[in-house]
């Protein structure tokens, strides 16, 4: 890179013919462009520039190396714009691994959104429930809700969704609205199967509780959770983003609104930390709209 930048600017001596126009183009001292110059002769073993007090000529040698570097230097700008053309409208095919609820819940319009944004890249979406494997699999990134394993792949925070608890209003009208985290134990709970499922953590500030509670339902979809909570039968602990439109729509309401569930972070794992533009730029955009999403 040193070489090539010195070829550029003995390539900007020449056409400016002085050291001191060259050195007013390119922004460094006069002397600084002279001992670059003395240095890259040195580098190469040719005399490139005769210098007087009131001018430079080229050598014969000089000629010909001033051809060689102004077809490499045009070459690296011509590159490098055609790079940043590249980047700056990425194409190809994502091939992405998504939760599946908050795929289909949340994520569906802000890959809308981007598929606007970016027309020259299509979409090879894996919303299965495996894990998959990116090391062995053809996926430019996954994306995952909950602390990832340990593992070499590289994870990126994009987010730390806030779970807060919910309700329909025709279960608490039925059977009450709980006024403190205790009076839990006395309702239908609806519990995600991971860890242990009959004991919710909740905070209010620096106050926690470990709360055991008891319910029909246990479940390892977010989606499921959400459908049977607005179906009236018992409450449960989601993040807001997932049940934002049914809160909306007033099939479920915010219980204990002191109190919240451990937040649920979301990640973006990829294999390595060179992406590709159209990986680089889709990572980008999601931190970008869930910036909002405070992290822990």
């Amino acid at each position: 890179m040193k070489l090539l930048n010195d070829m550029a600017l003995f390539v900007e001596v020449v056409k400016a013919k002085g050291f001191r126009h060259a050195a007013e183009a390119v922004g460094i001292p006069n002397s600084t462009v002279s001992r670059r110059i003395s240095a890259l002769e040195k580098a190469i073993g040719l005399r490139l520039l005769h210098r007087t007090t009131r001018r430079i000529e080229l050598t014969e040698a000089g000629q010909i190396y001033f051809e060689r570097c102004k077809r490499i230097v045009d070459e690296a700008k011509l590159a490098h714009e055609q790079l940043g053309e590249l980047l700056a409208q990425p194409s190809g095919v994502l091939r992405a691994s998504l939760p599946v609820d908050f795929a289909n819940i949340y994520l569906a319009p802000l890959i809308a959104e981007f598929a606007r944004l970016y027309p020259g890249i299509s979409f090879d979406l894996d919303l299965t429930p495996r894990v998959v494997d990116l090391v062995a699999e053809p996926f430019d990134v996954a994306i995952r809700m909950g602390h990832p394993p340990s593992s070499n792949l590289i994870a990126r925070q994009l987010a730390n969704l806030a779970c807060r608890l919910y309700a329909s209003p025709r279960y608490l009208e039925q059977f009450g609205e709980p006024s403190h985290p205790c009076d839990l134990a006395k309702h239908e709970c609806i519990g995600f199967r991971s860890g242990k499922a009959n004991v919710w953590l909740l905070h209010k500030g620096d106050e926690a509780l470990e709360i055991t509670v008891g319910g029909r339902f246990q479940l390892n979809s977010v989606g499921l959770i959400r459908r049977l909570a607005s179906l009236d039968q018992g409450i449960a602990v989601l993040p807001a983003e997932i049940v934002a439109e049914d809160v909306a729509h007033g099939r479920l309401q915010r219980i204990l609104p002191d109190w919240e569930g451990p937040a649920t972070p979301v990640y973006a794992m990829t294999e390595t930390r060179l992406l590709p533009a159209k990986t680089q730029r889709f990572i980008e955009f999601l931190r970008e709209r869930l910036s909002g999403h405070a992290f822990a």
